[in-house]
């Protein structure tokens, strides 16, 4: 399930989020690449790529294998962190 997540201004909160997801929860890069946010190697390779100027992220596509986990982070969403 493919979910658009905009303006995370905590993006440590956000990992932690993810982290605590049932199932795997991929980034899709701008070519389509999917990463594996879960995976700490992953993890630290896509904070790199999209925190280096250390702002906000405006939007990102996220896919999550499940259900739960997209009402999950729609939650974090809706609560404007």
């Amino acid at each position: 399930m493919k979910l658009k997540m905009y303006n995370i201004e905590d993006p440590e909160q956000f990992l932690e989020m993810v982290k605590q997801c049932k199932g795997s929860v991929e980034l899709v890069s701008k070519e389509g690449d999917r990463l594996n946010l879960k995976s700490e190697l992953t993890k630290y390779i896509a904070i790199s790529k999209l925190f280096s100027d250390n702002t906000f992220i405006n939007d990102m596509e996220l896919i999550a294998s499940e259900p739960d986990d997209i009402k999950f982070l729609l939650q974090f969403m809706m609560e404007g962190k």
